[in-house]
């Protein structure tokens, strides 16, 4: 093995140290955040306090996977029923929000973490593999959040199809599991 192979072997495993980019945990409280829409308002996760919360993460907007992914939680019939709160959050800044909502009619708000500090600190942004090669960035995953703040499951690597008719389906098992614990 060359010097640069074992270099980079020995590299790999800081680069993914949980306590750089830990994923929070199901029934664990939810981190919060404080992180603006394309107007400029602050989403803060206690203005979801009593509702589930659908936070999504991804790339890149105007991208064909995260705009496929976004009209998907648009379109998804289950979620409204459910009353669920959708929001995306990414890097990209407001302006590149606005028209990315606009564009494709987009209801739900697109939160921006430029320096992904907030992403980071939930384990949304580090190393990902791509068709075999390593970079670092956004990875796409989605947190489900129960009306009472605390994580109820995560999706740490999304596949966009189906995509949102599981997260639905995931509200529904939860309230369930709720509903035969408050009457226990």
């Amino acid at each position: 093995m060359s010097e640069a192979a074992d270099l980079s072997a020995a590299q790999t495993p800081l680069a993914q140290t949980p306590a750089q980019n830990a994923a929070p945990q199901a029934g664990q409280p939810f981190p919060d955040f404080a992180l603006a829409d394309a107007t400029g308002q602050t989403h803060r996760l206690n203005d979801y306090a009593g509702r589930y919360l659908v936070l999504y993460v991804y790339p890149k907007d105007d991208t064909p996977g995260c705009t496929k992914e976004a009209c998907d939680f648009r379109d998804s019939a289950p979620l409204r029923a459910l009353g669920a709160a959708i929001v995306g959050v990414s890097a990209d800044d407001a302006g590149s929000h606005a028209r990315f909502a606009e564009k494709h009619s987009l209801p739900f708000p697109l939160l921006s973490d430029p320096e992904a500090g907030y992403l980071k600190s939930v384990g949304s942004y580090g190393p990902k593999n791509l068709y075999g090669k390593v970079t670092e960035g956004i990875k796409r995953q989605t947190f489900l959040i129960g009306p009472d703040g605390a994580l109820v499951k995560s999706w740490l690597a999304v596949s966009v199809d189906g995509h949102a008719d599981a997260v639905a389906a995931a509200i529904e098992k939860d309230q369930a599991g709720r509903e035969r614990g408050q009457r226990d």
